[in-house]
């Protein structure tokens, strides 16, 4: 007979999509002591560069949660930078499931808003978005 384990029960997690460029971040925050991981990686070799690991964890910072939320994410598409700025978005939008009343220092600082600058795309007859060819009078 199958012995039956009694499990405590999960913290709840709250999610949150980001995007920034073609970079797509699903976020998963629970109470906990503060680790992130990306991927299944932890977040300092991920982001190695101090400047995106500032970028990504901007939200924790400006709401104080920092060290007080357990954070995994799931990254796709893009570069590094991209990827950092759809991570700080996912993470705003999760603490807003979180606690609602962080809207208003998140908004402050523009977390909630999706950065749209997308690449152009190239254009037939033409090497490149905006480029042109050397116009030839004769």
């Amino acid at each position: 007979m199958a012995e039956i384990k009694a499990t405590e029960p999960k913290a709840p997690e709250y999610l949150g999509t980001g995007r920034r460029k073609t970079a797509i971040a699903r976020v998963r925050l629970a109470t906990g002591t503060g680790k992130i991981t990306v991927n299944g990686r932890a977040f300092e070799t991920y982001f190695p560069v101090d400047t995106l690991r500032g970028t990504a964890t901007q939200p924790l910072t400006v709401t104080g949660t920092e060290g007080k939320l357990d954070v995994r994410v799931n990254v796709t598409g893009g570069g590094p930078n991209g990827q950092a700025g759809a991570v700080r978005h996912g993470i705003a939008r999760a603490l807003l499931r979180f606690d609602a009343n962080l809207r208003p220092a998140l908004k402050a600082e523009g977390l909630l808003t999706r950065d749209p600058r997308m690449r152009e795309r190239k254009k037939y007859g033409q090497p490149g978005a905006r480029k042109r060819f050397q116009y030839s009078k004769r």
